[in-house]
């Protein structure tokens, strides 16, 4: 994830803020906690898998309706690549 991480109490906090049930309830202004949330959506797709943006759109219904902010963000913030066919994760933290 660019720039500096917060400390894993901070991050909890970030997404409790943000997210109820698992849905992104509004986008923070503050990057470091945009990037949490971007994090965690980015933890949904597997490191090396190329995605259609059909499926891709499909996997983001699950956070959030505004499919547009979410796939800009994690493009915007590294968290994703994609080329005129697919979108691949390339950022963010993995679970051991």
């Amino acid at each position: 994830m660019p720039g500096r991480q917060l400390p894993e109490r901070e991050r909890q906090k970030v997404l409790r803020s943000y997210m109820v049930e698992g849905r992104i309830v509004a986008i923070p202004v503050r990057r470091s906690e945009r990037l949490v949330l971007f994090d965690q959506v980015a933890r949904t797709f597997e490191p090396g898998v190329r995605y259609s943006e059909a499926e891709l759109n499909s996997a983001l219904l699950h956070f959030s309706s505004d499919l547009v902010v979410l796939r800009q963000g994690l493009l915007d913030e590294g968290f994703m690549e994609c080329d005129r066919r697919a979108y691949w994760r390339c950022g963010g933290t993995v679970d051991l």
